[in-house]
């Protein structure tokens, strides 16, 4: 049983981690009666916490917006997550919030334990940045689709495809993939009916949330392996298919999720399917591996660019 402050900063723990919460569920998380999460909810509203309360059966509390932001609570591990993440919007491909991450970083870097502060700084010390070569978003097109995501709020763009056309997508937005270089939806195409990931550097403007949806199955237990795949070969107008003597593993270690798709066929051999914009530069890539591999499936040219650079490499082996 908890006493009433720290009931207090539980209940608002929970109502900071959903958007929804029936006031049944809440009684029973803290063990209490619902008359009493009544009472508790007048009090977070006297200091100052804006939890809006809906009637009836299906009726529950939800934190809302005020005036001011309130306190948060963060544990320990959302805390260093925080931390980490302020660190890496300073720099990263996120356009207009660099400025924004330091100020607020400088504010829990100043409250933050000295057990927490030695974690981030040993996590900040351990990363290596590279400068960004992707396309920046904008912060406020990715905080409208990330509460999108959270809310289960269609949404409605203009959207540009690679090939260059541009359509009105309606969509029931899923979740937000980041590959380290590109921002990624993944969302149910209602005009397509099916699933489709789309890069939110081709969305135009900042689309506006409409009503609420019941969300579906996902496509796949593993969204970053998903949008990995799709990725990987979709975009290309090449697509090749090789068999790799190597075991999945160790190909997997050579090669980007995002460049290609490996498959384990047994403990030494895998399948890989890739893509590529120009068949003359598969030869150098597939160069550099240290495994043998047979084409499985390719477009017309590459066996024969593949034969003329064999023969090359074999002449200057011979000189």
């Amino acid at each position: 049983m908890y006493g009433t402050s720290e009931r207090l900063l539980r209940l608002l723990s929970l109502l900071q981690a959903r958007r929804d919460w029936p006031g049944p569920d809440l009684a029973g998380r803290l063990g209490v009666d619902v008359r009493t999460i009544r009472r508790d909810v007048e009090r977070l509203r006297t200091l100052g916490y804006p939890v809006h309360a809906t009637p009836g059966a299906a009726g529950g509390y939800r934190l809302g917006s005020g005036a001011a932001l309130p306190p948060l609570l963060l544990d320990d591990d959302e805390a260093v997550a925080v931390a980490v993440g302020l660190r890496t919007a300073a720099n990263g491909t996120v356009s207009g919030i660099e400025e924004t991450s330091v100020r607020a970083l400088a504010k829990l870097e100043q409250v933050l334990p000295a057990r927490l502060r030695h974690r981030v700084t040993a996590m900040d010390s351990a990363l290596v940045r590279t400068p960004g070569w992707g396309p920046m978003i904008d912060a406020e097109l990715l905080t409208v689709v990330a509460a999108a995501c959270r809310d289960h709020e269609r949404l409605r763009f203009t959207y540009g495809t690679r090939a260059g056309e541009v359509a009105e997508r309606d969509v029931e937005p899923l979740r937000l993939v980041h590959t380290g270089w590109r921002w990624y939806l993944v969302a149910y195409d209602l005009g397509r009916g099916d699933w489709r990931t789309f890069r939110l550097d081709r969305i135009d403007g900042v689309p506006a949330p409409s009503f609420r949806f019941t969300p579906r199955e996902p496509p796949a237990e593993d969204l970053a392996a998903y949008v990995a795949s799709r990725i990987a070969t979709a975009p290309y107008p090449h697509q090749i298919t090789l068999r790799v003597s190597a075991s999945a593993e160790v190909l997997a270690a050579r090669v980007s999720p995002t460049s290609g798709v490996v498959e384990p066929i047994d403990e030494h051999t895998c399948r890989l399917r890739t893509g590529a914009n120009n068949l003359d530069f598969v030869p150098f890539y597939l160069a550099q591996w240290d495994f043998d591999f047979v084409v499985e499936d390719a477009p017309p040219g590459l066996v024969e660019r593949l034969g003329r650079i064999a023969e090359r490499f074999s002449r200057a082996a011979g000189a």
